[in-house]
């Protein structure tokens, strides 16, 4: 009798750590989640929406640390999915972004390597990679060769760990993978994000309880997908017999104008310039105008596709912002 497959997961608490969670546990696996710092505001959340996950204590920046998790979690695969990851902190804090989203992939690489001694590619590994990387883009859509032209600290320490996942996997003949995911949301986003941002303003000022919304830049474009699919998608890639990169879009893109349209049309206002701000704060030193990826080798080599359109992905977000709002108002 075979064992169940195991996975560590750092990044357990976002969303895409959550999905995953959901998406391994449902396959049978034992997951762990890597946890940071002592009593972690999301402990409750993570062991409330994934009761069948084990967590275990760790810091990205500590390697002894995953040294530790990985002995106590004895993985067949890792998923590196823990970063600093709100690219506008990061240019307010690109010493910590650089120290966690750069060092860090670093870190769990080495201990990795360490951890499999002899057999190299007894553990296979995922790197969280992103659309980020591509920034002042060079090529419409991107793809997996497109030169990486990163526009923020974010970025640039996205880059770092990219190229270092490739080093390892070149040089030690770990099945390291990444993913170079495009913008992926979904109702566990982070309100510091744009588009979970909207959807919760737009569900409070349908309830009354918030007058104006201020935004940045309304002409960005992004390539928007579920998160919930993407998660699919790193799962594949570590079934595969031989690691590779992946571009994981949808291949469309929308402007963030587009985003207000669907939001504000799902609580039934048609006209929200009178609900919408600019406001120069919100505006990027460095802007990344248009991200569109090209996710045919996904398509072709691991057999996915995204199943959630983007009009269908911003009203469950409004949708489940709506249902949060009343019951915090006791509606």
């Amino acid at each position: 009798m075979t064992s169940a497959p195991r996975a560590l997961i750092t990044g357990i608490t976002g969303q895409d750590g959550l999905y995953l969670a959901e998406l391994l546990l449902t396959k049978g696996y034992d997951v762990f989640g890597l946890i940071r710092g002592q009593n972690n505001p999301k402990y409750e959340l993570v062991q409330s929406t994934v009761p069948g996950v084990q967590l275990l204590t760790g810091d990205l920046t500590d390697l002894s640390s995953l040294m530790r998790a990985l002995d106590a979690s004895q993985p067949t695969e890792v998923y590196n999915l823990g970063a600093i990851s709100f690219v506008a902190y990061s240019w307010e804090n690109a010493h910590v972004t650089t120290e966690v989203t750069a060092k860090g992939v670093l870190n769990i690489l080495e201990a990795t390597r360490l951890h499999c001694g002899s057999t190299p590619a007894a553990v296979r590994f995922y790197q969280a990679s992103s659309s980020e990387m591509f920034g002042k883009v060079q090529q419409v859509p991107q793809r997996e060769q497109t030169l990486l032209w990163p526009r923020s600290p974010y970025g640039v320490a996205k880059v770092f760990g990219h190229y270092m996942t490739i080093n390892y996997r070149e040089s030690y003949g770990m099945h390291a993978s990444s993913g170079i995911l495009f913008n992926h949301e979904s109702p566990r986003r982070g309100p510091e994000f744009v588009t979970r941002k909207v959807s919760q303003a737009v569900a409070r000022i349908s309830l009354g309880l918030q007058d104006r919304l201020a935004m940045g830049n309304l002409e960005a474009r992004r390539d928007w997908g579920f998160a919930g699919d993407y998660v699919e998608a790193m799962w594949r890639m570590l079934q595969q017999a031989a690691a590779d990169d992946y571009v994981v879009s949808t291949g469309q893109t929308h402007t963030i104008r587009e985003l207000l349209d669907v939001a504000f049309a799902r609580v039934g206002i048609d006209d929200w310039s009178g609900y919408v701000d600019q406001d120069q704060q919100f505006v990027r030193p460095a802007e990344v105008d248009l991200l569109i990826g090209d996710a045919s080798k996904a398509a072709e080599v691991l057999g996915w596709k995204p199943t959630v359109g983007f009009t269908e992905l911003v009203n469950m977000m409004v949708d489940s912002d709506l249902q949060a709002q009343q019951n915090l108002a006791g509606r």
